[in-house]
């Protein structure tokens, strides 16, 4: 019997920012963020986050760019049905600016066969806002 093919669209991605006053200097130019991101498995298949890829933007067009292994230092499989939740930040030198990246996966089916010889499928992040409390009013 053939499984069928697992559909990348089934991963979900939803995100929380939060401005962190405490960690952030204004009047040096210095924002900093917290973002809470949570990975869902709406497919039948488990699924691995190998990787991502990050454009961070100020309000000033500065991009910086963030690639890497896994994410906090895991490279989470996730199975059907599960989600996984990590938090992580970024420092802006504006109140404001933007996130948007991807993550790259692989469907862990069979679970013996190394990642790496998987093929991989990427999952989209569209943006979301990096603010303080009163940038947006």
């Amino acid at each position: 019997m053939q499984k069928t093919p697992f559909n990348p669209a089934l991963v979900g991605v939803r995100v929380v920012t939060t401005y962190l006053p405490s960690h952030s200097n204004p009047a040096d130019g210095h924002y900093t963020y917290a973002y809470t991101i949570t990975v869902s498995n709406g497919g039948n298949l488990p699924v691995q986050l190998l990787s991502r890829h990050w454009l961070i933007t100020d309000a000033n067009d500065e991009v910086q760019e963030v690639r890497g292994e896994g994410v906090v230092g895991e490279q989470p499989i996730i199975q059907p049905g599960t989600s996984f939740r990590y938090t992580s930040g970024a420092t802006l030198t504006t109140e404001i600016g933007y996130m948007e990246g991807s993550y790259f996966m692989v469907v862990r089916e069979p679970m013996k066969v190394p990642p790496d010889e998987l093929p991989t499928f990427e999952v989209t992040i569209p943006a979301f806002t990096l603010h303080t409390p009163h940038a947006l009013n």
